[in-house]
Order: structure tokens, then C-alpha cells, then sequence
């Protein structure tokens, strides 16, 4: 091997990197950029494919990336964010935005003297110096968004270029020549190369750019270049497979139809070029030009849209029967099992992938901070309860439901530290700690309700009982203490001022009630109405409903916070 075959040799791999290298960044950037718009981008595609598609392939545009957006999908399939129908038309979006790389990369073609500025190794190196510039003495936050994205770019050009000028001496290699013949004549083999080095470097904008930098050097006949865009439009399903290891069967059928879709694709364009390269052999045996590729793989995956879009719901129907659902062990569950679910579906709500995107996992982490809110409600109720019942089993069941609770505030508190540690804005930073607080009193209040079941068991082993003045005190406080909480939490999901107002004022309804009936009692308890064991365990039940209405006071306020 000689110096120069060295020389090659490393200026591929090194530009290769430059290249990935550059595709990250600038994908970073922009999606960090982008972070702060994507909740509303989920609301505008509920109920509307056309728009997903549309939206789909905008973000892909924007983080050019179809394998992070469809990663993206697949945590919110699995996080319950979106369902299947929805996840089909961002699928195909994604794949029509990822062209937009491949556009990009056709202005290596310019060869017009007026369109000099236009090339990428005349405005590559300053995008770079103005990226770094912006980086190092910019602002704090835009700036540095905008620097990566000049920097990435700038690499993603450099890096083409260092590519080229390794590929150009071997264009007419007798090596090469016969490779992409055979390739060629075997439309199988060809979907396999592109397949297998897109699914190797994981990025089919990245696969793209190395064919068209083969091409811009002669080496790649027509027909060959098409059935490899064939396979790399296969290979960047292999991300969003793999992504999908662990999660819910519908989360690994959204990553099955992004493949059925492409394969769908694949296959029926395959037919087609090897139909018409029979047809027209001089047209397909030709040499293939950068700004070729982007044409065909633009024009592959719209109209691969256009046929499949209305066939969406029976993507989704072929992926249920390839991925089916698991079958239910017949049995009891025990409480324990019940426990144990909510604690995976929690998991799975609070998907690793979604934290791509800081505000999506923001919202999905606030409506699990109000579910265990729900959670707690119901504890409450069954404390409450469980005083005027001579039942063991209600007593139990608030105590294995203060279980779940606490698992639950750890995993939550656990996922809002990673979002925490991510790139967010002054107001999402405010968000996080303000439902760091909330689960604080969500989960205080929870105590409570398991210091009402152990006054609860007290009373029912020492035979305590209770006047029926004390009985009904303890229904109206814990009625209006309920009432209290409940207002907190649909205050705090809704972001509802009206509802914070009105917690506060059920609040200060519970501390009179709490303040009138220790007076009350302690006339009954004068009196000798009452025993000193009832009195303890009434003034201390009074005391917890008061103290949970405290803190749904304190849930309410955080409104402020998080609007």
C-alpha cells in the first residue's frame, strides 16, 4: 500500500468524522432550539394526519434527523404522549424531511463562477470561524445555538470535502467500476449495501452524502446508486428497532411501521428501476450526479407518502398482527401485582427518549406529578373511611397505597433531576423546581392519610369510640378537607387561577372547622362526654385533615409558578 493509498485512506475516515461530527452538532443545536416549540407541535397533531405529516417533516428538516425524530416517536408512543395513528403521519414526514441533507450536500455541485459563494469549500471555513466566534464571546444561550449550528454545518461541508478528494483519484478504478455493476445487476445486493452502511453509521442523511460524494467523483452508475438510496431509506429503520428494545408492544409497532413503510417503498421502486433498466439501459447505466440522488430520494419518499398515507390505519392494523398483544395470565392479582403495574406504567410514561425534548418531558412529568396527586386523593378517602369502618383490610389497603406513592415520588423526583440536567430555558428550569416542590406536599400529604389509617387502627384495637357530636365533625372536616385537595390538584394540571382562589378560600374554611371543633371538644371532654383515648385520636385526625389542607394550599400557589 502505497503513501498515497494511505493518504486516501485516512482523508475518508477523517472527513466521514468531520462529517458525523458536524451532522451532531448542528442536530443539537436545533433541537435544543426547537425544544421549547414541541409541546404545541403535539397538540396541533392530535387528530390531524395531514398535519403530522407536515410537521414531521418540518422538525426532521429543522434537526436533520429522521432517525431522532422517529426515536422521538417511539418514546412518546411508549410514554403514551401520542397513539399509532398519529405516529404514522410523523414517520412519514420524518422521511421527507431527512432530503433536505441531501440538497444540502448538491450545492458541491456549483460550478457557475457567479455561484462561487454558494459552494461549501468557499463559505465552510467562515461558517465555522463565525460559530466559534459566536460561541466564545456571544451570549450565553441563542448565541451558543447559533454557533453550533454554524459550526455543525460548516463541519458536515469540510468534512464532504476531505471525502471527495479521497474518492476522485479512484473514480475510474477498474475496482470500482466492477462493484457497481454488480451492484447493478442485483437489486438485492444493492438495498443490502445501502441497508447495512446506513444501519452501521446510523444515519441515512450521513449514507446519502457519502453516494453523492462517490458520486460528484463519476464512480456511481444510475441504477446502482438508486438501489442503494433504496436500502439506505431501510437502513434508518435499524435506529428506531433498536430504540425500541423494552418499551410497550405499541411503542415497538410505531417502529414497525416506520420499516413496513420504507421496505413498502423500497419494494415497489425496485420494481420499478429494474424494469426500466431493461427498458433503458443507456439512461440507468450512466453516471449519477449528486443533485440526481437528491431528486430520486426526494421523489421516493413523497410519493412513497402520497401512496401510503391513505393506508395509514392499515399499517397500524399490520403492525398489531406482527407485534400482537401479550396474553394475560389467568389469576388473582394481588395488591402487591396492582402496585407493581402503576409502577411500570409510570416507567413507561417517563421514557427515556422524551427527554430529547425538554418540554414534552416537562408535560408528561406534570401529569404524572397530578396522577399521584389522584393517587394520594384516593388514600385520603380510604383513611377517612376507614374510621367509621370495623374493617382491617381498608387500613391495609391505605398502607400499601403509601407504598406505590413513595415509589412513585422517587422515580418521579429521580426523572425531574435528569430533566433538570439538561439544556432549559430560565422558565422551564422554574417548572422543574416548582413540581419538585409539588411532590414534596403531594407526598406529605399522603403521610397524613397513613396517620389517619394507623389513628383508624388505634381506635379499632383499643375499642375506642366516638360521641356522635365527634362523628359528625369528622365528616364535615374531612369532607371539606377533600374538597380542598381536590381543588389543588385540578388547579395546578389546568393552571387555573379561579381554582387556586378557591382552594385557598376552602383552606381557610378547613382551619376554622379544625380551630371550632378542638374548642368543641375539649367542652365534651370537660364534661366527661368523651374518653382521653378518643379525645387523642380525634384531635390528632383533625390535625392531619387540617395539615393536608395545608399543603393543598401550597399545591394551588405553585399555579404562579408554572404559568
Amino acid at each position: 500500500m502505497t503513501v498515497e493509498h494511505l493518504s486516501s485512506i485516512f482523508s475518508l475516515f477523517g472527513g466521514l468524522g468531520m462529517f458525523l461530527y458536524g451532522m451532531t452538532v448542528m442536530s443539537d443545536g436545533m433541537q435544543k432550539a426547537a425544544g421549547s416549540r414541541m409541546s404545541k407541535f403535539l397538540d396541533v397533531v392530535t387528530g390531524n394526519k395531514i398535519m403530522a405529516v407536515i410537521l414531521g417533516a418540518g422538525i426532521t428538516a429543522l434537526i436533520q434527523s429522521s432517525s431522532a425524530t422517529t426515536v422521538m416517536v417511539v418514546g412518546f408512543v411508549n410514554a403514551g404522549v401520542m397513539n399509532l395513528s398519529q405516529a404514522v403521519g410523523i414517520i412519514m414526514g420524518a422521511n421527507i424531511g431527512t432530503t433536505i441533507t441531501a440538497w444540502m450536500v448538491s450545492l458541491t455541485q456549483i460550478s457557475s463562477d457567479m455561484l462561487t459563494v454558494l459552494k461549501p469549500d468557499f463559505f465552510a471555513p467562515v461558517l465555522v470561524g463565525v460559530g466559534a466566534f459566536r460561541i466564545l464571546f456571544g451570549k450565553k444561550g441563542s448565541d451558543d445555538l447559533i454557533g453550533d449550528f454554524c459550526i455543525g454545518v460548516g463541519f458536515i461541508f469540510i468534512g464532504l470535502g476531505f471525502m471527495s478528494g479521497a474518492v476522485a483519484p479512484y473514480a475510474d478504478s477498474p475496482v470500482f467500476s466492477e462493484a457497481f455493476r454488480t451492484i447493478g445487476s442485483n437489486p438485492v445486493l444493492g438495498i443490502l449495501v445501502g441497508a447495512v452502511v446506513t444501519g452501521v453509521i446510523q444515519s441515512s442523511a450521513a449514507s446519502v452524502s457519502i453516494l453523492q460524494t462517490l458520486a460528484l467523483a463519476g464512480a456511481v452508475p444510475r441504477v446502482s446508486g438508486f438501489y442503494i438510496t433504496l436500502g439506505q431509506n431501510i437502513g434508518t429503520c435499524i435506529t428506531a428497532m433498536l430504540s425500541s428494545t423494552g418499551t410497550t408492544r405499541t411503542a415497538k409497532r410505531a417502529a414497525v411501521i416506520h420499516l413496513l413503510f420504507n421496505v413498502s417503498g423500497a419494494v415497489l421502486f425496485g420494481i420499478i428501476i429494474f424494469s426500466g433498466s431493461f427498458m433503458a439501459p443507456e439512461f440507468f447505466m450512466g453516471k449519477l450526479t449528486p443533485v440526481e440522488i437528491s431528486v430520486f430520494h426526494t421523489i421516493f419518499n413523497i410519493l412513497c407518502t402520497v401512496v401510503l398515507f391513505p393506508l395509514g390505519d392499515f399499517l397500524v392494523n399490520l403492525s398489531g398482527a406482527i407485534v400482537p398483544e401479550a396474553k394475560k395470565e389467568e389469576g388473582d392479582e394481588t395488591v402487591e401485582d396492582k402496585l407493581n403495574q402503576e409502577a411500570q406504567r409510570l416507567r413507561r410514561h417517563l421514557d427515556e427518549r422524551i427527554l430529547e425534548s425538554p418540554a414534552i418531558a416537562i408535560a408528561a412529568t406534570k401529569s404524572e406529578v397530578v396522577n399521584l396527586g389522584r393517587v394520594v386523593a384516593v388514600n385520603i378517602s380510604t383513611a377517612c373511611n376507614s374510621l367509621a369502618l370495623d374493617d382491617d383490610e381498608t387500613i391495609q389497603t391505605v398502607y400499601d397505597r403509601e407504598k406505590i406513592i413513595d415509589h412513585m415520588t422517587n422515580l418521579l423526583t429521580d426523572y425531574l433531576i435528569k430533566i433538570d440536567k439538561l439544556s432549559l430555558s430560565d422558565k422551564q428550569k422554574l417548572q422543574v423546581t416548582t413540581m419538585l416542590n409539588a411532590l414534596t406536599d403531594i407526598e406529605r400529604a399522603g403521610d397524613h392519610a397513613e396517620n389517619i389509617a394507623e389513628k383508624a387502627k388505634y381506635a379499632r384495637e383499643h375499642n375506642v369510640s366516638f360521641t356522635a357530636e365527634g362523628i359528625e365533625d369528622l365528616k364535615r372536616i374531612s369532607g371539606k378537607a377533600q374538597e380542598s385537595y381536590s381543588l389543588s390538584l385540578n388547579a395546578f394540571e389546568d393552571d387555573s387561577i379561579d381554582e387556586m382562589v378557591d382552594t385557598a378560600r376552602t383552606e381557610d374554611q378547613v382551619d376554622a372547622m379544625e380551630r371550632e371543633m378542638r374548642q368543641n371538644h375539649m367542652q365534651r371532654l370537660s364534661m366527661g362526654e368523651c374518653t382521653t383515648d378518643a379525645g387523642i385520636v380525634f384531635l390528632d385526625v383533625i390535625g392531619d385533615l387540617e395539615r393536608i389542607s395545608d399543603h393543598a394550599d401550597n399545591i394551588a400557589a405553585y399555579v404562579k409558578q408554572m404559568i
